[in-house]
């Protein structure tokens, strides 16, 4: 039998049967470390720089090795490329007959008994939501697996969707009607039989929280977990240990109550005298909160009185939907199930507004109308450590950014590895002939006032020289917006900008502009891949820090610093190196690019941490002169 890396080698069936397949030796490095972790149930840390092929390094010994292995991707989009598109081709190739299965989260699949309860409610916002519910039923009728991706005519964030799909606090289980004919029950028996399952790392994360409190799993037990775009675990993992109560649960509570008692004759009556001081109750406390910034730690607000009495009526409104409930649950599986999420709730409010526990940080964000309120535990090493013991699994942990300096050590704390196999093999791009790193000269600190009309000024000759075909990346939304107000009159080229219109539809207008240039931030640093010529320069306003605001940040950073690290040096520096890293990676994602990356931030060359961001980039030919850019370009 072949090894992974001879499948993939010069002499192997992907270079005989695909077309443009060119064997690297990189690719056959991460193969042959990806086949024996598998076996040999390692902890990996492998980094493969963008154009090396880790997908198929991976998906080729998980395939060969007749295992049961878990793939987990950062992005639903991704996962399905994975799914659709890669896999196929792989499985063409090998001959395998191995069972595959996609997973996603239960919000992703169509609930027949909600379309059905929002067909009788008939309640419409609108013409247009009606017509959405026409097409949802219409689709309902043809489709095998209630993908909601399947339908595109509907909008991912249309209003309509959590009215037709379920979440884990409303859905029936076996007591629904529709039990036998359920897409969420169907597509986790075909994973449970499955011998390659693909996932993504929320599903993967809330199902891991799940097993950990004892409620049983919805992913089949591995032998092997792929986890692809790591670099995202440590954030996701922190948002999936946490304790969350939202403004949006407690009002889609009440709603659901109101279609449970259109089932039970008499309901109603008796339990709307309940619901109405709790939609006003959570009215009340996003009022009393509107003098407080967007986010913040919990003790923030809870000094104060308007606050503290307005979330004890909260509380209060809570304790007596649920008390009511609790009397009424035996007359409805569907009573049944919203009493025992008012109960949840109610505990969960308590928790939450107790800032006193010392192993996490409670703490509140706002949005336009709603409020959430997190615990977020400090370490989640010691969490992800167990859960790994317990799977008696391999981790393969792959991204094209886990290191720093060349060094594993920051991400392996984080996820709590000790000793785990290293592996890095390089980018295959010819950086020397396809990019030039430009930093330019003068720009002023990053916290100076006109900081952002100086990048402007500095980037326009740039753009010139591109003609367009450029992302601008900020590090914030204030600059963007902005810089959004100073191009239009600067440049005469289209500009996409971040929040006029969904993303996938931005960069889709962007690559059919061939010269425009696209303004984003935080999302738009990853997970974007534009090959060609609609992209030859990439310009980054700042270091990536993250936001000195944030709660859970500022309480890490304080316990770093209590047990005698040093915060800046052991964590902002290295996530910040990884931020940049992905923003820079967008720039040549083929052999054929060719491209500028342009870093304003002066403190690259001032300060001595620069050195280490520098470092920690591909290795990039740099100017500090516009006349060698205008070369570039011109050549």
């Amino acid at each position: 039998m072949h090894s992974a890396a001879e499948l993939l080698g010069p002499e192997g069936p992907f270079a005989r049967e695909v077309p443009g397949f060119a064997p690297r030796e990189a690719q056959q490095a991460m193969a042959a470390a990806v086949e024996e972790a598998i076996a040999d149930r390692q902890m990996l840390v492998a980094e493969a720089g963008t154009g090396t092929g880790k997908t198929y390094a991976y998906l080729v010994p998980a395939l060969m090795s007749g295992k049961r292995v878990i793939v987990s991707t950062g992005t639903k989009a991704l996962q399905d490329q994975l799914f659709h598109r890669d896999l196929p081709r792989v499985r063409a190739v090998l001959g395998a007959r191995l069972s595959a299965a996609l997973l996603k989260g239960r919000a992703n699949y169509l609930c027949l008994h909600r379309l059905d309860q929002a067909h009788k409610e008939g309640r419409f916002a609108s013409r247009e939501q009606a017509a959405q519910l026409q097409a949802i039923h219409a689709w309902s009728r043809r489709t095998l697996a209630g993908d909601r991706a399947e339908l595109a005519e509907v909008a991912e964030d249309s209003p309509l969707w959590p009215r037709v799909t379920s979440t884990a606090e409303n859905c029936l289980g076996a007591d629904c009607p529709m039990f036998n004919d359920c897409f969420v029950v169907k597509a986790r028996r075909a994973a449970q039989e499955a011998d390659l399952v693909v996932v993504n790392h929320h599903l993967l994360f809330a199902d891991l929280a799940i097993r950990q409190e004892g409620f049983g799993e919805i992913l089949p037990g591995a032998h092997a977990f792929v986890l692809d775009e790591a670099h995202q675990i440590p954030e996701l993992a922190g948002q999936f240990f946490s304790v969350t109560l939202s403004a949006r649960q407690l009002t889609e509570l009440v709603a659901d109550v109101q279609a449970e008692c259109a089932n039970v004759s008499g309901a109603f009556a008796v339990l709307q005298p309940a619901l109405e001081p709790l939609n006003a109750a959570i009215k009340r406390v996003r009022l009393a909160l509107d003098r407080f910034p967007q986010k913040g730690a919990f003790v923030q607000i809870e000094r104060d009185a308007e606050v503290e009495r307005e979330l004890a009526g909260l509380a209060g409104a809570l304790g007596t939907l649920a008390e009511a409930l609790d009397k009424h649950s035996a007359r409805s599986r569907g009573l049944a199930s919203v009493a025992e999420r008012a109960a949840e709730h109610t505990a969960r409010l308590a928790h939450l507004t107790d800032g006193g526990v010392g192993d996490a940080v409670h703490w509140y964000e706002l949005s336009a109308h709603g409020f959430a309120f997190h615990a977020t535990p400090l370490d989640i090493a010691g969490p992800l450590r167990e859960l790994r013991a317990q799977s008696h699994a391999a981790w393969i942990f792959t991204s094209a950014t886990l290191a720093v300096g060349g060094r594993f050590t920051h991400f392996s704390r984080q996820v709590g590895l000790w000793d785990p196999v290293e592996l890095r093999v390089d980018s295959p791009f010819d950086y020397a002939r396809q990019a030039l790193a430009y930093l330019p000269q003068g720009l002023p600190d990053p916290a100076a006032e006109d900081y952002v009309e100086r990048v402007v000024d500095a980037a326009v000759p740039v753009l010139e020289a591109s003609n367009g075909r450029a992302f601008l990346l900020f590090t914030s939304h204030r600059a963007l917006r902005r810089a959004a107000e100073l191009l239009p009159s600067r440049v005469p080229y289209p500009l996409f900008v971040q929040g006029t219109a969904p993303r996938n539809l931005l960069l889709e207008a962007f690559r059919g502009s061939g010269n425009g240039v696209l303004l984003g931030a935080a999302s738009f640093w990853e997970g974007v891949d534009v090959a060609g010529d609609a992209l030859s320069l990439v310009v980054i306003d700042k270091l990536p820090f993250a936001a000195p605001d944030d709660p859970v940040l500022v309480a890490r950073l304080e316990a770093l610093r209590e047990s005698g690290g040093n915060p800046f040096a052991d964590w902002q520096v290295p996530n910040a190196v990884i931020a940049l890293r992905q923003g820079a990676g967008r720039l040549i994602r083929d052999v054929h690019d060719r491209g500028v990356l342009m870093l304003c931030d002066p403190r690259l060359t001032t300060r001595g941490y620069g050195k280490l961001f520098l470092a920690s980039l591909p290795p990039l030919p740099r100017t500090a002169s516009l006349a060698d850019v205008q070369r570039f370009f011109a050549g």
